[in-house]
């Protein structure tokens, strides 16, 4: 792999932000020996410096093909970078502290574009089963068009729980007698007001007690009546002759 050694330098120092940064103990290739150096890792490249003040790295790991594992070494919290191949190098890193190492070893492990592909792969198929599942659900309570019907209103239930009423109600002396349609058997209700049944179904308003008349005001009304029958007959009379001497006199006297 072909690197130019100025665009990473410039990469390395930038002020792009770093996944991770902090000293590392590095071991040589040749001497076993650690050496302090100030590690930064961007993306999958883990930039390694002599000092956290230096202007240019002294080394840079490409994090590809690779697997990091904890390892026995004379450094304590000591872990490796293996590569596959035999000829391909190991690098033996060792941190401060048990905090350092984990965290390390958990940012380099996920480095690799690799790793990113596979994530990436498993969001879109959670995405996946997450959009199937919601179309799922909203077919299953879309109903067919032909039998969806709206909701009554609680006026329109109220109105179809009403008793129905015969087309013409039966009179009595030329007024309508409620008492003899649907429900008239039920008691009155005293307490002025019309109220529910117990269905919850609105009752017709309380009907008011029936006046008995009395034999004296049946005499008087049946007295009233033929008065009114016999002034009728002598005012018709009247008229009538009226009407008969007003027609002479248009017609003039007689020759």
């Amino acid at each position: 792999m072909k690197l130019n050694e100025r665009s990473l330098a410039f990469y390395a120092t930038c002020d792009s932000p770093a996944d991770n940064a902090g000293f590392l103990y590095k071991r040589g290739e040749r001497h076993t020996a650690y050496h302090r150096r100030w590690f930064v890792l961007k993306g999958n490249m883990l930039f390694y410096f002599e000092e956290r003040d230096s202007r240019e790295p002294v080394g840079v790991i490409v994090l590809e093909g690779c697997n990091v594992e904890l390892c026995d070494a004379a450094e304590n919290y000591a872990f490796a970078i293996r590569f596959g191949g035999t000829k391909s190098r190991t690098y033996v890193l060792a941190a401060e502290n048990q905090a350092a190492m984990e965290s390390w070893v958990k940012s380099l492990s996920r480095a690799s574009f690799d790793y990113m592909r596979l994530v990436v792969r498993e969001l879109e198929k959670q995405l996946q089963e997450m959009s199937q599942g919601l179309a799922g659900a909203c077919a299953g309570s879309r109903e067919p068009p032909g039998l969806w019907k709206p909701k009554p209103s609680g006026l329109e239930e109220s109105r179809e729980r009403l008793p129905a009423l015969p087309a013409i109600l039966p009179k009595e002396n030329g007024c309508a007698v409620w008492n003899n349609v649907l429900g008239a058997d039920r008691l009155p209700d005293n307490s002025g007001c019309a109220g529910h049944d117990e269905e919850g179904s609105p009752r017709p308003p309380p009907l008011p007690p029936r006046r008995r008349v009395s034999s004296g005001e049946a005499a008087a009304v049946a007295h009233g009546t033929s008065t009114f029958c016999r002034l009728h007959e002598q005012y018709s009379r009247e008229v009538a002759q009226l009407r008969q001497d007003w027609q002479q006199r248009q017609r003039g006297p007689r020759p």
